[in-house]
């Protein structure tokens, strides 16, 4: 996981009706199936060693980031002068220097204008033997360059470690070739376990490769189970910017990214929503050229590319003579490979007998300025296939999913996804609020991405009602999660007598409730007082009023928050629910805005949330506003003030 958030950061700046449940429990050992497990791991994971000319060998990836940091410190002066022009509207001095320092450092991963290598390098570990998660640890000692290792020590729990194996490949190579790698790597993996089948986890640009492998070699059935986490199959959100050189960074988005990852109780953000640091998205855009000129020619990173900026961008960075051999190979991905994933992969489950998934994060935007949902890394619709709107629109009320789906009603409760377009659309499991990478840090996604790897309990999502398809993150830097307690999460209808708010906290934190609130006339909580939750513990309010007789409609449900003990004790959450409830809405097919309704949207002060917002001080007054009506309501609603 530190590997990938590293090396996504650096190329950034270089260059998923039923009783409901929070989350699922890990699987039971005695359920777990006696296939090894091949991580394909994200983008880079991967070490390349070079032989040079006179025959001695260097590693050429990673770099060395320790020098990485001692050179920087040595220009820490020019550093410094760049950010002071930068700052003044002059960012070229900058852009300069530290593209220059990224040449430098990628140089000996270069690849030729057919996209192969410009120099001589290998695989560190090349082979399945010696891959394998009891070999490296023997030979090293401790976890080194063993891949995923929060989720490799866990799967330890389960599995033994010779039955773990870290799929090594070139990355730079196109998903073609990296697939035919794999397919290779499966058959030695067979031979050294002596099984017929294995099982994948693969995550990001792994998941292309896996979903690459599944579309050529997926007949062949050699996998038992195929999990693809946040996978990159139609390319990657950020390179849509780097492609455009449109990269708009958003730093409190990657702030947010950073709180999930350290799973953070702390809500730091704050700290800098008002920050204007829009002078460094210009340095960003010219470094550009430079990481262009190591990784250009990278098979890999055109299979990044959106295929509808595809043409654009070979035009604009690719020679057709030149790049001929290059352009054969990303136009065959393009428009063969990632075209079949509609069919391919469904066919690998109703005619191959495999379990092929998909664990997709929504409803957020690009940390490098896109307001396309998806994970921050990631568009939703690139690791699903499915129609989603962008971040601050949703489909309106009454909108019907495009595809039939036996009936299955198939719309996100945030009304931001239409499943039924999907890939797969009874196999993919879109959490909304999850951030890229972060499956292990968040109790739902950990639990379902070991179920759907290690057993075969769950064969859709239909199968398990602690895993619905549209679920929230419940990462513990959200801090409060909530859901009605009869239908499925992110739902409502009659049946939905109360709400249920749990605590997230992972370091014993107590959670008082101030306030909820929700958006639909006549319909509010019974809170008495305010309440407090212990770490870990779910606290049940009664509904009041009922819930209008309609369906495939949306309201929200505030909840105001303090944490006992926190820095930043203040919080609120806002959760989007989905009326299942009677006559449908007759709805359209544009985007609306998703703009959530809480208190201060209907107070006296709503005219002033235009000019909040552009001021960037809209979420910070929100928030008391909120609060300080959650405390008072009791007051308010006796004296007939609202509601």
């Amino acid at each position: 996981m530190k590997r990938i958030i590293s090396f996504a950061l650096a190329f950034i700046i270089a260059a998923g009706c039923c009783t409901v449940a929070f989350a699922g429990k890990l699987p039971d050992k005695g359920d777990i199936s006696a296939n090894p497990v091949i991580i394909v791991a994200g983008y880079g994971s991967s070490n390349l060693i070079v032989t040079n000319e006179d025959g001695t060998e260097e590693q050429c990836w990673y770099p060395d980031f320790d020098d990485i940091k001692a050179e920087l410190l040595r220009r820490m002066a020019e550093i410094g002068i760049g950010l002071g022009a930068a700052a003044f509207n002059q960012p070229e001095y900058l852009a300069k220097l530290l593209g220059e320092e990224v040449i430098r450092y990628l140089e000996k991963t270069k690849c030729k204008d057919d996209g192969s290598s410009a120099y001589n390098t290998r695989l560190m570990f090349g082979s399945a033997k010696e891959s394998n998660d009891k070999y490296l640890g023997e030979k090293y000692g401790d976890d080194s360059y063993r891949f995923e290792v929060d989720l490799t020590h866990m799967l330890l729990d389960y599995i033994p470690e010779e039955k773990i194996f870290n799929f090594n490949v070139d990355w730079r190579m196109g998903a073609v070739q990296c697939a035919k790698d794999l397919d290779k790597y499966i058959q030695e993996v067979k031979t050294l376990c002596k099984c017929r089948k294995v099982n994948i986890f693969s995550i990001s640009h792994g998941g292309q490769v896996t979903g690459t492998y599944l579309a050529l070699f997926g007949s062949k059935c050699d996998i038992d189970n195929a999990v693809m986490t946040v996978p990159a199959l139609g390319g990657a959100g950020v390179i849509y910017d780097l492609f455009t050189q449109t990269i708009k960074f958003d730093e409190l988005n990657l702030l947010y990214f950073i709180e999930h990852g350290t799973m953070t109780e702390d809500d730091y953000h704050w700290l800098v929503e008002a920050q204007q640091l829009g002078f460094l998205d210009n340095v960003l855009n010219l470094l550009i050229p430079y990481l262009f000129e190591v990784a250009g020619h990278w098979g890999s990173i055109w299979d990044f590319c959106p295929t509808d900026i595809y043409e654009a961008m070979k035009e604009k960075w690719l020679d057709p003579v030149k790049n001929k051999k290059l352009i054969e190979k990303s136009d065959y991905m393009h428009y063969t490979v990632m075209p079949s994933f509609y069919t391919k992969l469904k066919k690998c489950n109703t005619d191959y007998g495999m379990n092929v998934s998909i664990i997709a994060g929504t409803d957020i935007n690009m940390t490098t300025g896109s307001p396309v949902s998806g994970d921050g890394i990631i568009f939703a619709k690139s690791s699903t296939g499915a129609d989603c709107t962008d971040v601050g629109k949703r489909f309106p009320d009454g909108y019907v999913q495009k595809n039939y789906c036996g009936g299955r009603y198939k719309v996100s409760p945030q009304m931001t996804v239409d499943a039924s377009t999907a890939y797969m659309p009874d196999n993919t499991w879109f959490v909304s609020g999850l951030f890229h990478g972060m499956m292990i840090w968040e109790e739902y996604t950990r639990n379902l991405q070991f179920t759907l790897l290690l057993t075969d309990k769950i064969k859709n999502v239909y199968s398990d009602p602690d895993y619905p398809q549209f679920h929230t993150s419940a990462n513990s830097s959200y801090a409060v999660s909530a859901v009605l307690n009869s239908s499925a999460e992110g739902y409502a209808s009659d049946k939905d007598t109360a709400l249920k708010i749990k605590n997230l906290s992972l370091d014993d934190r107590r959670l008082m409730i101030l306030g909820v609130d929700c958006s639909l006339p006549g319909v509010d909580f019974a809170l008495k007082g305010t309440p407090v939750i212990k770490a870990g513990e779910t606290l049940e309010i009664a509904l009041e009023g009922k819930l209008p007789q309609e369906s495939n409609s949306r309201f929200d449900i505030t909840v105001n928050y303090c944490v006992i003990g926190s820095l930043t004790p203040l919080g609120q959450r806002t959760f989007a629910f989905t009326l299942l409830n009677g006559k449908k809405k007759d709805g359209g097919k544009e985007q609306v805005s998703s703009d959530a309704v809480t208190p201060i949207e209907g107070s006296a002060f709503s005219f002033m949330n235009g000019a909040l917002k552009k001021t960037d001080t809209y979420n910070f007054f929100a928030l008391w506003y909120n609060t300080v009506y959650g405390l008072l309501k009791p007051l308010i609603k006796f004296l007939g003030i609202r509601k």
